[in-house]
């Protein structure tokens, strides 16, 4: 069989340099075309990942003859920690690190390390947490930890083992994910999040067994619509359950009272479980529901994504990225890294989940080659 791969060279062609950066005063914030400041940092680590999730990394797309990125291509940790400490400096105050599976790039405690060394303009650490599908998280959460990562996040589509051994789709058991939850909580890590896609049709019925799983557990589950990112993943708008849908399904069991926003550009909408007086009870717990696709959420989108080889995306549904592993390799000093980035974000205008729901527009999107989750990041 022919080697096969997806073709990302002509999303991923900008490289932007601005001649006179316009980069913002001590104190104030960068802000892109609508306003948006930089808060956020997602990382990719590597395009790499050990399951082959349908919504995600397809197995008939994602074979053995799929061709990864060569190392050379990726950043080096110095080369991500230099890129970071630059948009610190512009305003960025948390750091996800993803992939792919981030704990399959190699002594990526290292990286951990050199990045929780970081301080904003203020002195302050940075909030730094990493996505997982907590298939590696028993043995390496305390070195993680260690290393100076604050917080997990772990991606969990059901309890029902052969709902999840079909939805990883290299029969990877729940048990193994639960027991690296565990390992993450002795560890410190938290607090953990868990993170469901639902899709219609497929796992909605995971909906209030895990509800009850975590209940009152410390552990915060999130529920995220089934979102068309990519192009290899088949997305249809009838396999999305609304996230309203979902609240509605888990309050007819275990009463849910609305949660404000504990920082601003939350993506998830958080409701707490009531207590016998009607109220949040804090010990209960809180679920989240992520509702991109029905509720977008672009008007205070904070986020900006890094590729593991350093291509810059301003958006999960970008058609293209911004070089800016050539601006770091081609001797330019740190004010000229930092006037690429600003470049990008000022220009940024995104708002793809708004237009997707605009009758008018919708059409104009259908047929755009959009950069892979495995790719940019979640």
């Amino acid at each position: 069989m022919a080697e096969r791969f997806i073709p990302l060279v002509d999303l991923r062609s900008s490289i932007v340099r601005a001649a006179r950066p316009r980069l913002p005063e001590p104190g104030s914030a960068l802000v892109d075309m609508r306003g948006r400041p930089l808060r956020d940092l997602r990382i990719s680590v590597t395009d790499r990942c050990n399951f082959r999730c349908s919504y995600c990394m397809p197995k008939e797309v994602f074979d053995k003859d799929y061709r990864y990125l060569p190392h050379a291509s990726l950043l080096s940790f110095e080369e991500i920690t230099r890129l970071a400490r630059q948009f610190v400096a512009l305003g960025v105050r948390k750091i996800r690190l993803t992939g792919g599976e981030p704990l399959l790039r190699k002594n990526i405690e290292t990286l951990i390390a050199q990045l929780a060394a970081l301080r904003t303009p203020e002195g302050e650490p940075l909030d730094l947490t990493l996505t997982t599908n907590g298939s590696l998280l028993r043995r390496k959460a305390r070195m993680l930890r260690d290393a100076g990562l604050q917080r997990v996040t772990v991606s969990l589509d059901g309890l029902d083992d052969a709902v999840f051994r079909r939805m990883n789709d290299v029969d990877f058991p729940v048990a193994e994910v639960l027991d690296g939850i565990e390992a993450a909580r002795e560890a410190g890590l938290g607090p953990i999040k868990v993170n469901m896609v639902v899709k219609r049709g497929t796992n909605e019925h995971q909906i209030l067994p895990m509800a009850r799983h975590f209940r009152a557990t410390g552990v915060v589950l999130r529920f995220i619509e089934y979102m068309d990112v990519g192009s290899t993943n088949g997305w249809r708008m009838d396999e999305v359950l609304p996230s309203s849908e979902v609240v509605a399904r888990i309050g007819a069991e275990l009463p849910l009272v609305p949660l404000s926003s504990s920082v601003s550009g939350e993506t998830a909408e958080r409701w707490g479980y009531a207590g016998a007086t009607g109220v949040h009870d804090p010990s209960l717990g809180e679920i989240g529901v992520i509702g991109s696709v029905t509720q977008a959420f672009c008007g205070d989108c904070n986020r900006a994504r890094l590729s593991t080889e350093g291509q810059l995306y301003t958006c999960l549904f970008a058609t293209r990225g911004h070089d800016l592993r050539a601006v770091l390799r081609d001797g330019s000093d740190d004010n000229a890294l930092a006037g690429a980035v600003a470049a990008v974000w000022q220009q940024r205008t995104d708002r793809y989940s708004e237009l997707r729901a605009d009758p008018t527009a919708a059409p104009m999107l259908a047929g755009l080659a959009r950069v892979e989750m495995s790719y940019i990041g979640g």
